[in-house]
């Protein structure tokens, strides 16, 4: 890992991503309880809150939010994070696998990525292709001098099939997640929150410093998702990255403005 702190991507040390890539992964669906959040420049103008430290974008969206900068004048657009690889609800597979759409060599030249993201199933059956698919992104990264960002979600039947484990949010598995963002270069890791604040304490003791920021998940109340933001970032977490409990709120603003207090004050 490499100290990120004068990366675009953080701010007083910490990160708040929006994370957007929702419609690879989910489908249409995670946009139905706003159906205006379908529409990406929606979450291109909700990025430009002070609170955001980078938006997290597919390439295909990646190079919508260029040319939307380009075209309406944004020069105070999130810095952007190029999400590489992706995978979709509809395919049948043996265990979970994400498929790189996008090479860090383009997401640099062409989209000017100022970091690169790339989620990491550890525990599937095809998680030796998935290191060998991150050790060359990792390695194009440092070339550019941009951080990566692992997105950590052990997974599959590696998990499913071992006693010691109760599932992905099990404190043991999230930790070992964090735990390899260290081993194989990541500069930040994300992970799900395992539900406690001694859980998350588990995952700090884990990486020895490595910026570590919690998943966002699924929608739920202001107050208890601010809860889990302030007991992350109490025990040394390095704020969130977030998708539908931000886009798909009417008005966002208030409760980023929590977060920018709560992530970075």
């Amino acid at each position: 890992m490499r100290n990120i702190d004068d990366s675009p991507i953080t701010h007083n040390g910490n990160s708040l991503i929006l994370a957007y890539d929702h419609g690879t992964e989910h489908g249409p669906v995670d946009f139905e309880p706003l159906p205006a959040s379908a529409d990406p420049t929606h979450v291109f103008e909700v990025g430009r809150h002070s609170a955001v430290t980078a938006i997290a974008l597919q390439k295909g969206n990646a190079e919508y939010y260029r040319s939307w900068e380009m075209e309406n004048g944004v020069d105070d657009g999130a810095p952007l994070l190029v999400k590489l690889n992706g995978n979709s609800n509809l395919a049948k597979r043996d265990d979970y696998y994400s498929p790189k759409q996008c090479s860090v060599q383009y997401a640099v030249e062409e989209l000017d990525a100022d970091a690169i993201g790339y989620t990491m199933y550890g525990g599937s059956l095809h998680e030796d292709e998935m290191w060998t698919e991150f050790r060359d992104v990792q390695e194009a990264s440092r070339k550019y001098g941009i951080p990566v960002v692992m997105w950590s979600y052990p997974r599959g039947q590696g998990i499913q099939e071992n006693d010691n484990y109760t599932g992905q949010e099990d404190p043991d598995v999230v930790a070992y997640g964090a735990r390899l963002g260290l081993e194989l270069g990541a500069d930040m890791v994300k992970c799900k929150y395992p539900g406690t604040q001694a859980g998350w304490q588990q995952v700090e003791d884990a990486v020895s410093g490595l910026k570590t920021v919690m998943s966002g998940g699924s929608k739920r109340s202001d107050e208890a998702f601010l809860e889990d933001v302030r007991s992350t970032v109490e025990v040394g977490g390095n704020g969130l990255a977030v998708g539908r409990n931000i886009f798909q709120r009417d008005d966002p603003v208030p409760l980023l403005d929590e977060l920018e207090t709560v992530v970075f004050e």
